[in-house]
């Protein structure tokens, strides 16, 4: 079976390397918090271009600390949109506050800016938008209208390791950057793991702060915190990842380029990347008025390919009792039912994504 994501194929690329770091941590004794994550967190930082970078437990909690670190709490609300990982939602949760969903644009399945601004009330705190898939919302827009109505912004960068506008990476034009290091991710640990970035230092210092317990001083809590700490053997590993994660991007940048000259004319709407952005392909992610039909089809020939995500997080039974008329939302439903992630990460080769082309093209869907 050709996998949608293989986590596994990026440890066995770089396996010599990633060895040797798992063997200096263990050897070295150290195991939370110790010079592995401060080395990460500053060449993260770098890679990025934020001022800091803070390794924390989960990309859920690089999303929670953030959040609480920007005075989010009970009574607030934050918008963000419907059709993305439930972790953005739980997140907010998290804090108190209730989740007020946008609807998406049809084309890159992010935040749609025109009708942000419908959505802030008098309880909004802040935004939390989605760069999806590896493509980046509508950030300088967002930005823009967030600072003329005084609100923070939290970029959910989960699948975007990389991903730029204009030049600029994402995770460095709102107020904090959200990463998770899941290991399917574009820089992914072997287990959870996330960091938040940002290039405001009160903000870095108070989630410096919640993170571990609320110690400035060891033992002594100076706010109220929690455990959310990024272990040193996946700092260790994610070192040696992201040494590669330039060329990795690149190859899925190749993968995206194979499917989309060999899928022309097929039928599906396949993705593109907006003017001024670089994506970085953490899925490619197709649409299809018969996507059920398709996967079973692929299935069947030995293709996983997957969607995300089947049910937007309004519907879902967790959240539908505070969740805004689904008619709102009339996108991000249709997507629910249309989208389709193909086999997506480094190490495909091109027989294997002429495989791809081949099933789908033997589907035979209407042009």
């Amino acid at each position: 079976m050709l996998l949608c994501s293989n986590p596994r194929a990026q440890y066995l690329a770089h396996k010599v390397e990633i060895d040797a770091a798992v063997a200096r941590v263990l050897e070295g004794g150290r195991y939370i918090l110790g010079a592995e994550v401060e080395a990460f967190e500053n060449e993260f930082a770098r890679y990025i271009g934020a001022a800091s970078a803070l390794g924390v437990g989960s990309g859920t909690e690089a999303l929670h600390v953030a959040l609480a670190a920007c005075g989010v709490g009970p009574g607030d609300e934050v918008v963000t949109v419907s059709h993305t990982a439930v972790a953005t939602v739980a997140a907010i949760e998290l804090c108190g506050a209730r989740p007020v969903f946008v609807d998406i644009r049809p084309d890159t399945f992010t935040m749609d800016v025109t009708r942000l601004e419908a959505a802030l009330g008098p309880r909004t705190k802040a935004i939390v938008p989605v760069h999806l898939y590896g493509h980046p919302a509508d950030i300088v827009d967002i930005v823009a209208i967030a600072k003329r109505r005084g609100l923070r912004v939290v970029e959910d960068c989960a699948q975007a390791h990389g991903a730029s506008v204009a030049g600029r990476k994402v995770g460095t034009f709102g107020d904090v950057g959200c990463f998770s290091f899941y290991p399917t991710k574009n820089l992914g640990a072997v287990g959870d793991g996330g960091a938040v970035t940002s290039n405001n230092p009160e903000l870095a210092n108070t989630m410096r702060l919640l993170r571990e317990y609320g110690w400035a001083e060891r033992y002594v809590s100076s706010v109220a915190g929690w455990n959310s700490r990024l272990d040193e053997l996946q700092a260790a590993i994610l070192r040696v990842k992201l040494r590669h994660l330039d060329e990795d991007n690149a190859a899925r940048k190749r993968v995206a380029s194979g499917y989309s000259e060999g899928l022309a004319g097929t039928g599906l709407a396949l993705p593109k990347e907006s003017a001024g952005v670089s994506a970085v392909y953490h899925l490619y992610v197709a649409r299809s008025l018969q996507r059920d039909a398709l996967l079973d089809h692929l299935k069947a020939h030995g293709i996983g390919a997957l969607v995300h995500y089947p049910v937007p997080v309004h519907m879902q039974p967790a959240y539908r009792q505070r969740s805004p008329d689904g008619a709102l939302l009339m996108e991000t439903e249709r997507a629910a039912r249309e989208v389709v992630s193909l086999p997506m990460y480094p190490e495909i080769g091109s027989t294997d994504v002429e495989r791809v082309v081949k099933a789908v093209r033997d589907f035979g869907l209407p042009r």
